[in-house]
């Protein structure tokens, strides 16, 4: 065991002294190089000075327009005071009698715009009668269906044929006859659809 110990020992002397003699050098062995003076400058002079600079040309009067504020009580936006400008002189205030406008005469009622009809005046009761035959047509063929016995489908159609009609009936309130006469043509395509199946 005490032999272990002196190897161990020994090894780390071995160690210790072998990390204290390893040093790096430091001087160089070379000599320091020798840097030349800079060359002297050579700077031409002008011969004659330069011209002068030229004043810059005054800039014309602006008449800027008057801007408008939102709120009243906002002071307005000064202008700067111009160097050159001569200050201005407002004529002297003459109080004289607001101007009272004389009344405005009163227009004439505009007429009305006439309604743009596709139809002269007397076929337009030929074609509502027509238009309502249609929808008459349609109404019985829709009340010859059992709706119960329906599908979805068929159902869906029944209920769209049924609107038809109302929107068809209203446009011929409104005096619309060829939107109502588009209505009842699709009503009473949909219920013969729906009778002949």
């Amino acid at each position: 065991m005490k032999f272990y110990a002196a190897i161990a020992f020994a090894l780390l002397l071995a160690g210790a002294t072998g990390c204290t003699r390893a040093k790096a050098k430091t001087t160089p062995d070379t000599p320091a190089l020798d840097v030349p003076p800079a060359p002297p400058r050579d700077v031409e002079v002008p011969e004659s000075e330069p011209p002068p600079p030229m004043p810059l040309p005054q800039e014309p009067a602006r008449n800027a327009p008057p801007r408008t504020t939102r709120n009243p009580s906002s002071a307005a936006p000064q202008q700067p005071a111009r160097a050159n400008e001569p200050p201005k002189t407002e004529p002297p205030k003459i109080d004289a009698a607001p101007a009272v406008e004389p009344p405005k005469a009163e227009e004439p009622p505009k007429p009305t715009a006439p309604t743009l009809q596709t139809t002269p005046a007397q076929a337009d009761v030929e074609v509502e009668r027509g238009i309502r035959a249609t929808m008459t047509r349609a109404t019985n063929d829709l009340s010859r269906i059992d709706y119960r016995v329906l599908n979805a489908d068929a159902r869906t159609q029944y209920d769209t044929a049924k609107t038809f009609i109302r929107q068809a009936d209203a446009a011929l309130g409104r005096k619309n006859l060829e939107f109502a006469r588009t209505l009842a043509d699709k009503a009473a395509a949909l219920a013969a659809q729906l009778r002949g199946r």
